[in-house]
């Protein structure tokens, strides 16, 4: 892919964005029941993918033996991402609390389908989050992401698909629905789900937008205002249904237009709200202010990062720094630099090894799973390769 169609990221620091509402797990780790630390890991869950919303660059492809870390005292906790596997390209992540109170941890295998006119990203493997206080453990997957008009048009980013969050001590669940844009944009953004007990008792329901807010009430008030929202809206169905739709063969994806920002229904908690962006971030890849600081790479950090550290990447830093010429350069040595190594094994037949992550199974789902071995943050990084 041209060089004109990336941010300058990484992918494993776009999967650090998760962290951008860390705030979150934190605040579940002291909710003492186990409804209300479910609300927020839901509203993390949600959080997650926020970042997202109008990001149509393409982060880099992480190097095989590619690392991240961020340790941000701020928001009190460290992360160390690598990438274990270039074909099928599988990312690691390990995060923990600076004051022992989580464990976040995956894998992710981002499975990409062409359907012409989009790109649909289904982020496969699992997430896991674990609140230590009290021992619990909550597994889910991302929704998929879909990027419209990738030939011609105006770029534009939906998310959709069911995630199940499960609190593998209680059995409680989270399902939360992703909703496709569909006709005339009614649906874009929405996410709408609830929480259920074990016997799979609704216990209470979400609402919002992934682009902005989530909120919550009980099911009782829940469905009575959704029941009268369905008596006044009879008419005005009818009046859409009567619409002619678009022809499959239109072009480009029609941009659909942001539709009011979510209705809230009386007596609803605010679970979550989306931070505010920068005003040049239009301009800055429509990066967050989480965002914008990840490539950072301050006085003295070259002393202590590891040597496979993102903000060391040559294409990536040309890039950052305007020099396009300079990144598509880079970016070709590098990718034949790695086709090298690979072909120096083969011809060796010698396997890759991975250095801060084990292949293995996930301790609640028995899926499979990359594990963090430890020891990254104790710096001792004299066997990292040569990727650079």
């Amino acid at each position: 892919m041209p060089i004109a169609f990336n941010e300058p990221l990484s992918f494993l620091q776009r999967i650090t964005e998760y962290m951008e509402h860390v705030y979150l797990v934190h605040k579940a780790s002291c909710q003492p029941q186990p409804l209300e630390r479910m609300q927020s890991v839901a509203a993390f869950a949600v959080s997650a993918v926020a970042s997202q919303w109008e990001r149509t660059g393409k982060p880099f492809n992480p190097l095989l033996g590619e690392t991240y870390e961020l340790t941000r005292e701020d928001l009190g906790f460290r992360f160390i991402s690598e990438q274990v596997s270039h074909h099928p390209p599988i990312s690691a992540f390990y995060s923990e609390g600076l004051h022992q109170d989580f464990l976040f941890h995956g894998s992710i295998y981002p499975k990409l389908k062409f359907w012409g006119k989009s790109v649909e990203a289904e982020p496969r493997g699992t997430i896991t989050l674990e609140l230590l206080k009290h021992n619990e453990a909550y597994t889910w997957t991302n929704p998929t992401c879909c990027v419209h008009n990738v030939i011609i048009g105006k770029l534009w980013i939906e998310q959709y698909g069911t995630v199940e969050i499960v609190n593998h001590r209680t059995g409680d669940k989270c399902v939360l629905h992703f909703k496709p844009c569909g006709l005339f944009g009614k649906e874009l953004h929405k996410v709408e789900g609830y929480i259920q007990d074990k016997n799979k008792k609704k216990l209470f329901m979400i609402y919002g937008k992934w682009t902005e807010c989530l909120w919550g009430l009980d099911p009782a008030a829940y469905e009575s205002f959704k029941k009268q929202e369905r008596r006044t809206d009879t008419l005005r169905k009818t009046k859409l249904d009567d619409c002619p739709e678009k022809a499959d063969g239109d072009v480009v994806d029609a941009v659909p237009e942001a539709q009011e920002t979510v209705q809230v229904i009386p007596g609803s908690k605010l679970l979550w709200r989306v931070n505010t962006r920068p005003p040049n971030s239009a301009q800055m890849y429509n990066f967050t202010s989480f965002t914008v600081s990840l490539n950072e790479l301050e006085t003295g950090m070259e002393k202590i990062l590891a040597p496979t550290d993102c903000r060391l990447r040559p294409d990536i830093r040309g890039m950052e720094n305007g020099n396009m010429d300079l990144a598509s350069q880079e970016k070709e040595r590098l990718e034949e630099k790695q086709r090298e190594a690979r072909r120096e094994r083969a011809r060796e037949e010698a396997e890759w090894q991975t250095r801060w992550f084990h292949r293995g199974s996930n301790p609640y789902t028995g899926t499979p799973d990359w594990l963090y071995v430890g020891g990254y943050f104790e710096r001792d990084f004299s066997g990292c390769p040569d990727i650079y």
